[in-house]
């Protein structure tokens, strides 16, 4: 057999080197656009060196060699792509959509049209969206592209899930929807599978959206109380199987549990959770919300599937992956569930999710997600032993809460003197430092939420020992963030102390007055009445 040198290899046909990436993208298309392309290039050696425009073409062709491996083989690039391959491969979609066809005539209601040139620009001019009316996961006739990168996209988040830790997960799909609807969509799905169903089995979280998602389906959450061992809130299982024994399996539609959570929260016992669901035949649905960036949480997941049941589990877009907020990922273990889920989406959706998580990946690549993960678990151990020292510092401790891997939480003992004021005060210390994200949490809080009254919110149980702060290290944080965030901290921690001080020392000051008034007036009493006094006296012992 004879082999093309590489000189032969490099003076080939445009024809043949284009042919293969323009078939990936649109078989249908595939000879037009490629001869297209054959052409332009043609023309292009009769204007400039033909040794030239082959070094261009060559250049052309390793950016679609990424794109065709990525098209074939349906997973994230190990090494992310540079922008100019992205936006290659994005302009490539576009141009199959009708709207950006040359000569389109649209005489519909919905025919991709945008007034405004940035707003296409924005959108990559992906104008249609994705899925048709009645599927998030269906194909558009008129936007071949925008369905292609829908596919790819749910592609390569199933990828990326699997190499964070559930490697037995059969499906996803990119929704864009944020988590608690899309919390939401699960259970409306599970309403025509259990139509007796009517409670949700909740163990406490006090985080609203997640609560509100099954009110908003229309369910009646069932709340379990958490208990505490130690520092650390757990789930507590024995209460959960009461409840199901006490309200009856058919009447319950599943069990709604959560990895990721404020510490000292913890996440659910996921694999006793899972085995109790498959026990008695109940779903399990799990808000996993900010959990792909924990191997742990991600394990509890993979476990749960493998000793019980686990349906579905919900995590968001912005939170694991830093892109805009309003995106989640739906994942399961049965295909056929995940596609019902898909299916009860109503009408098309926003591509802008799915375009954003698409274009993250490219660019970062499975090594550069990889990479994030490892620095954020090594920002975890750096956030808390410095968190550690500073609690001590100022008389407080580092909660040992161990089972939660993502946030921690320090004791605020020596501020909380039976009222809020001084822990609100820090929080607000804190804010105006412009510190975002750490939450100080007051004793005794009483919260209603859509007519359900929490008592201590904020802290996942009704009566929670002490007053804390909280911190997480999530994905993207920096060690100069840890750092500054450890200075602002004691600053706030000093500056509170010293109003709390003052104010101890006004209150002396207005107490040591009101006594001396108090003893002033006692003294000129009993000088006005001695004379009475000594002869009352008299008089008794007379």
């Amino acid at each position: 057999m004879r082999t093309a040198s590489p000189s032969r290899a490099l003076t080939c046909s445009p024809r043949s080197r284009y042919h293969s990436i323009h078939e990936s993208l649109c078989p249908t298309q595939s000879v037009a656009v490629g001869a297209m392309n054959c052409d332009n290039f043609a023309a292009g050696e009769r204007l400039v060196s033909p040794a030239y425009v082959r070094q261009g073409c060559e250049a052309r062709r390793s950016h679609e060699h990424l794109i065709r491996l990525l098209l074939e083989k349906g997973k994230c690039p190990e090494d992310g792509w540079d922008e100019s391959t992205i936006e290659l491969f994005l302009h490539e979609l576009a141009i199959m959509d009708s709207n950006n066809f040359l000569g389109n005539c649209g005489v519909g209601e919905r025919e991709g049209r945008v007034a405004s040139g940035l707003v296409a620009r924005r959108h990559y001019r992906f104008i249609h969206g994705i899925g048709r009316s009645g599927d998030i996961a269906a194909v558009q006739p008129k936007a071949a592209g925008s369905s292609l990168l829908n596919k790819i996209t749910n592609l390569l988040v199933l990828d990326i899930i699997r190499l964070a830790g559930v490697r037995s997960v059969a499906d996803c799909f990119v929704v864009p929807m944020a988590t608690g609807m899309s919390l939401t969509l699960c259970f409306l799905t599970l309403r025509y599978k259990r139509p007796k169903a009517k409670y949700i089995i909740w163990p406490r979280i006090d985080q609203k959206s997640c609560f509100k998602s099954m009110i908003t389906a229309g369910f009646e959450p069932v709340v379990i109380e958490n208990v505490l061992e130690g520092d650390e809130l757990r789930t507590d299982l024995k209460e959960v199987e009461a409840k199901i024994k006490e309200l009856g399996p058919d009447n319950i539609l599943c069990v709604h549990s959560t990895t990721s959570c404020f510490a000292p929260r913890v996440p659910d016992r996921l694999e006793e959770l899972a085995v109790i669901c498959a026990n008695y035949d109940i779903p399990h649905i799990v808000n996993n919300a900010y959990g792909v960036q924990s191997s742990k949480c991600m394990h509890l997941i993979q476990q749960g599937s493998r000793l019980g049941r686990i349906d579905a589990f919900v995590q968001s877009l912005d939170k694991n992956f830093m892109v805009p907020v309003g995106g989640a990922i739906i994942a399961g273990f049965s295909d056929s569930f995940i596609q019902e889920i898909s299916k009860m989406y109503p009408g098309r959706a926003s591509s802008s999710p799915s375009l954003d998580i698409l274009i993250t990946l490219l660019s970062l690549g499975s090594n550069g997600y990889k990479k994030l993960l490892k620095e954020r678990k090594e920002m975890f151990f750096y956030l808390s032993s410095e968190v550690k020292k500073l609690s001590e510092l100022h008389n407080e401790r580092l909660l040992d809460t161990s089972h939660n891997p993502i946030s921690l939480a320090m004791s605020l003992k020596t501020l909380d003197d039976h009222t809020s004021r001084a822990i609100t005060q820090l929080g607000s210390m804190l804010f105006t430092r412009q510190v975002s994200g750490a939450r100080v949490v007051p004793l005794g809080i009483v919260q209603t939420v859509n007519g359900y009254t929490f008592k201590g919110f904020m802290s996942h149980s009704n009566n929670y020992p002490c007053a804390y702060l909280n911190a997480a290290s999530a994905i993207g944080m920096k060690k100069q963030d840890v750092e500054l965030f450890i200075k602002r901290l004691d600053k706030s921690l000093k500056s509170v102390r010293k109003e709390k001080s003052k104010e101890s020392v006004g209150d002396s000051a207005v107490d040591n007055c009101n006594i001396t008034e108090d003893v002033n007036i006692q003294e000129m009493a009993l000088n006005l009445d001695n004379v009475v006094v000594l002869d009352e006296c008299k008089e008794i012992y007379s």
